[in-house]
C-alpha cells in the first residue's frame, strides 16, 4: 500500500547530521517557547514586542485573525509535539499537566472551526500520540489516563454544531459554549466558507473517531469532503475559492493551490496515506492532472478560473503555495517541485523572507512574512526525498534570517513588510508547532530522534498522526464513493515514489533542474514568465533592477487622501490612502467624492449590512479582513454608499513606513462596482475614526492626492503622506548587503556547514554564508 512505501522510501536519501545547525535550532525554540511561557502563558500567543500574552477581548480587535484565539492556551497546545519532535521530554509531561489542569474548552467565544480543527484538536491529538508512546514505553508518563484524548473528543464536539446544514458543509465559525444558531452563540448567520477551511477536517476527525471509537467526527468530515468533490467543474475538475454552504454554489470560482484551497488537496493526498481508502488518492489524482495542466506554469502556479482555466486571473502569487512543491515529493512528481521550490528560494534571498504575496516577476505584492513555515515544509521534504545538501544550504538561510530579521528580546516577531523590515507584535503558534520541527528534522537524522519518523503523517499544521490507524482502528464504513479514473494517468498516480528511480544516483540531476532558474529575480540572465492579464498605474516610482538589461524599471502607484473638510478640520487633516483597481476612477472625477462617514456594521461588511438606512448617501467605514474587497464593496454598494474607505486590521500599519499598494477585485468581473473605494492603514484609520467618535459628524472627500484642497501650501494638523526615501535606502542596502555577500572570502563557513561540507556535492553559496557567531544580532533589524 502506499501510505507504507511512502515513508519507506521518503527518508532513503542521503542523511547528513549537523550538530552545531542542530544545536541552534533548539537554542532559538527555547528562546521563542520560553518567551511564550515566561510572558504569555497561558494567553493564547505571545506578542513578542510588548513583551506579554494577547489575551482575546483585551486588545484591539484584529478581525478573523482573532478567529484562531478560543481562550484556551492555544501555543502550549500547539507545541506539545513538537517538544517530543526536539526531545524536550521534561518539558512535556510539564506542559501536559499544565494543559490538564489550565485549559478550558467550554469558553463563550466564537472561534474558526478551520484553525481551532488543526491548532487545538489536531495539538491534542498529535500530543495524546506522543503520550500514549512514552507511557507504552514504560519510562515516562506512567500517570497518563489519555486526558489529552477526553480533551479531544470534548472539543469535538464542541466543532460538531458547525456541521448542522442542510449541504453538510460545515459553518466557518463556531461558539464553543452555545454552538451555532443559539440565540447566545453570536455566530450563525455566514454563508460562505472557504474550500480549505471545509475540505480540511479528515486527518483530524478520521484520528478523532478511530482513537475514540465514535465515528460520528470521520463521517461528518467525509460527508463535507463527498460535497467539495461533487462540487467541481467537470470540464476542468477544479474547484473554487468559496462555496456557499447552504446551496453548494461558488461565490468565488478563483482557482489555485493558495490561500482558500490549499490544504484540501493536501488532505486528500494525507488521508490516503493515513487511512488507507482509494476514493482519496483518486479524487487526489484528478485534482492534480488538472492542477498541472492549467495551473502549474513552472516554476509559476497562477490561479485560474474553474469555469474558464486557460486564462490567469491574477498577476501574483500568495505566500501559502510554498506548501505545494512538499505536497508533490508525496506524489513522487519531484521534477515540478524542484522547480517551484527554486523559485521560492529565489524569491526569498531578493527579500529575505517569502512576501505574502508577490507578483509573477517576483516583487512584492504584499509585504507581510508571518514566519510561515511552508517554504521550510517544503525545503525538508525535497532534503529527505532527494538527499541533496543544497537543500541544507536552503535550511541554514532560512534559520540565519530569521535570527537576523525577526528575532527580538522576548521572541521571534512576524515582518510587518520585507521592504522595510519593520517588525509586528505577533508570534504565531505555527512557528513553534512548524518552522522548529520542519528545521530540526532537517538537520537530524531520523536514528536521533525520540521516535520513528517513518510511522507518523504530517497534519497539515505539523501534527503527527500515526499511519497505523488505517489497520488498526475499524474505518468508517458510511462513505463509498466511486469516482472515474482518468484515462492520462502517469507512472506515478498508483506507485510508490522511488528515489532510485526518479534520482539514479546523480548528484547533477536537481542541479540541472535548478540551475535554469537561477536567475528568477534578475541577477543574471532573462527569465521569461508566461503573460498573464495585469494593469499598473501612476505616481510614486519605485527603482527595481530589469531582468535582462539590469536597467531601473518604474512600479507605479497613484495616492488617493482622504481629507477631513468639516468643522474643525476644515482639509487641515489629509490622510494618505491607496486606491483600488476596480470601482469608480477618481482620477476622473474633477472634485472627487464628498461625504459625511458612516462606520458599517458589520464592520467588516462581509455579509449583508445591518446599517443600511443610516449607511444610505453616506461613505462608509469597513474594516478589512475576512473575505475580499470587491465583496465588501458589494454589501455596500448594495446599501446604498456613496463610497468606502476600508481600514487595515494590522496593527501599528501605517503609509510612512509601508509602501502603498492597489486593492485589486476577487478574480470575477468586477464592472457591477461603481463606487469609490480607497484603503486607510491602521494608523490613519484612527485618525479618521477617533475624530467620528469625537465629532460625530465628519466630512470627507475622496480624491488623488494631487487635486487634494489648498494642494501646494503649508497645511497644519496631522498630514499623514507616503515617505519613498525610506524604501528606496532600503533597497540601495539590500543591494549593498548582496555585493558584500558576493565579495566574502570562499573559505568563510557558518560551523553548521562545516559540519556537512565533506558530503556536499557544491560549495556553500555566498548567500547562505556568515562567520559563525550565532547570536551577535539577536535583534537585528535591516
Amino acid at each position: 500500500m502506499l501510505f507504507r512505501c511512502v515513508c519507506d522510501n521518503f527518508y532513503s536519501g542521503i542523511n547528513i547530521v549537523s550538530f552545531f545547525c542542530r544545536d541552534q535550532i533548539i537554542e532559538m525554540f527555547d528562546h521563542a517557547y520560553g518567551s511564550y511561557m515566561k510572558y504569555a502563558y497561558p494567553a493564547d500567543e505571545l506578542m513578542p514586542l510588548s513583551c506579554r500574552g494577547r489575551v482575546r477581548g483585551q486588545e484591539p480587535n484584529r478581525g478573523d485573525i482573532d478567529d484562531s484565539l478560543g481562550k484556551f492556551s492555544l501555543t502550549l497546545i500547539d507545541t506539545l509535539d513538537t517538544l517530543v519532535v526536539l526531545n524536550k521530554l521534561d518539558e512535556f509531561e510539564d506542559a501536559v499537566r499544565k494543559a490538564m489542569t489550565d485549559v478550558r474548552l467550554d469558553n463563550d467565544v466564537v472561534v474558526s472551526v478551520f484553525e481551532t480543527n488543526i491548532r487545538v484538536l489536531g495539538g491534542l491529538l498529535g500530543a495524546h500520540v506522543m503520550a500514549d508512546l512514552l507511557r507504552q514505553r514504560g519510562e515516562r508518563m506512567l500517570w497518563y489516563r489519555d486526558e489529552l484524548l477526553h480533551m479531544a473528543k470534548e472539543l469535538g464536539y464542541r466543532l460538531l454544531p458547525a456541521f448542522n446544514t442542510t449541504s453538510g458543509l460545515p459553518y466557518p465559525k463556531v461558539n464553543l459554549r452555545y454552538g451555532v444558531l443559539n440565540p447566545l452563540s453570536r455566530t450563525g448567520t455566514e454563508s460562505d466558507t472557504c474550500t480549505a477551511c471545509a475540505g480540511t477536517m479528515i486527518l483530524e476527525f478520521a484520528a478523532l473517531s478511530r482513537l475514540s471509537g465514535d465515528s460520528v467526527f470521520e463521517e461528518h468530515a467525509r460527508k463535507a469532503l463527498d460535497v467539495l468533490w461533487q462540487r467541481r467543474q467537470r470540464g476542468s475538475d477544479l474547484v473554487g475559492t468559496v462555496i456557499n454552504i447552504h446551496n453548494e454554489e461558488w461565490v468565488r470560482r478563483e482557482s489555485g493551490v493558495g490561500a482558500g484551497i490549499d490544504s484540501y488537496y493536501e488532505y486528500l493526498m494525507k488521508a490516503y496515506i493515513l487511512l488507507g481508502d482509494n476514493v482519496f488518492l483518486e479524487r487526489f489524482n484528478i485534482h492534480y492532472s488538472a492542477i498541472m495542466k492549467y495551473i502549474s506554469q513552472p516554476p509559476l502556479l497562477l490561479n485560474v478560473h474553474m469555469h474558464n482555466p486557460t486564462v490567469s486571473v491574477r498577476s501574483w502569487m500568495d505566500s501559502l503555495l510554498a506548501f505545494f512543491p512538499g505536497l508533490q515529493v508525496l506524489r513522487g512528481d519531484l521534477k515540478p517541485a524542484i522547480e517551484t521550490h527554486e523559485m521560492l528560494y529565489q524569491v526569498t534571498k531578493q527579500h529575505k523572507f517569502l512576501p505574502e504575496a508577490f507578483t509573477t516577476e517576483f516583487r512584492v505584492h504584499w509585504g507581510q512574512h508571518l514566519l510561515r513555515p511552508e517554504f521550510a515544509e517544503s525545503t525538508y521534504y525535497l532534503y529527505k526525498a532527494t538527499g541533496d545538501p543544497y537543500y541544507l544550504r536552503v535550511g541554514q538561510s532560512i534559520v540565519e534570517k530569521l535570527n537576523a530579521y525577526a528575532r527580538v528580546p522576548c521572541g521571534f516577531a512576524a515582518v510587518q513588510d520585507v521592504r522595510t523590515g519593520m517588525h509586528e507584535d505577533r508570534m504565531d503558534s505555527f512557528f513553534l508547532a512548524e518552522m522548529f520541527k520542519y528545521l530540526y528534522l532537517l538537520f537530524t537524522d531520523k536514528s536521533q530522534l525520540p521516535i520513528d519518523i517513518d510511522d507518523y503523517i504530517f497534519t497539515t499544521e505539523a501534527h503527527l498522526l500515526p499511519v497505523s490507524l488505517s489497520i488498526t482502528q475499524p474505518p468508517c464504513q458510511s462513505n463509498n464513493t466511486a469516482v472515474p479514473v482518468s484515462k492520462e494517468e502517469d507512472m506515478f498516480t498508483h506507485s510508490c515514489p522511488s528515489i532510485e528511480t526518479l534520482f539514479p544516483n546523480n548528484p547533477s540531476f536537481a542541479k540541472t533542474i535548478r540551475d535554469s532558474y537561477k536567475y528568477l529575480t534578475g541577477v543574471g540572465r532573462a527569465f521569461h514568465p508566461s503573460p498573464v492579464r495585469c494593469e499598473h498605474k501612476a505616481v510614486y516610482r519605485v527603482k527595481l533592477v530589469a531582468e535582462v538589461s539590469h536597467t531601473m524599471e518604474e512600479e507605479e502607484v497613484l495616492p488617493h487622501v482622504v481629507q477631513l473638510i468639516s468643522p474643525p478640520f476644515l482639509g487641515r487633516t489629509v490622510l494618505t490612502a491607496g486606491p483600488a483597481k476596480f470601482g469608480m476612477d477618481l482620477t476622473k472625477q474633477e472634485h472627487g467624492v464628498k461625504g459625511s462617514i458612516v462606520r458599517a456594521s458589520p464592520y467588516t461588511a462581509c455579509e449583508p449590512i445591518d446599517s443600511a438606512v443610516a449607511l444610505k448617501g453616506h461613505i462608509a467605514l469597513a474594516l478589512r479582513g475576512d473575505c475580499m474587497f470587491a465583496v465588501k464593496a458589494r454589501w455596500l454598494q448594495e446599501a446604498g454608499a456613496i463610497g468606502v474607505i476600508f481600514i487595515d486590521h494590522s496593527e501599528g500599519s501605517n503609509s510612512v513606513d509601508t509602501p502603498l499598494f492597489q486593492m485589486v477585485g476577487d478574480g470575477d468581473s468586477t464592472e457591477d462596482i461603481t463606487l469609490p473605494l480607497v484603503f486607510l492603514f491602521s494608523h490613519e484609520g484612527a485618525v479618521l475614526t477617533e475624530a467620528l467618535e469625537e465629532h460625530y459628524n465628519v466630512d470627507v472627500l475622496l480624491l488623488p492626492k494631487e487635486r487634494q484642497l489648498g494642494h501646494g501650501e503649508e497645511q497644519e494638523g496631522p498630514t499623514l503622506e507616503f515617505v519613498l526615501e525610506k524604501q528606496e535606502m532600503f533597497l540601495k542596502e539590500e543591494e549593498e548587503e548582496e555585493l558584500r555577500q558576493q565579495q566574502q572570502q570562499p573559505q568563510q563557513r557558518q560551523l553548521c556547514s562545516k559540519a556537512a561540507e565533506k558530503d556536499r556535492t557544491e560549495p556553500c553559496s555566498a548567500d547562505s554564508c556568515q562567520t559563525a557567531n550565532f547570536n551577535s544580532r539577536p535583534n537585528a533589524n535591516p
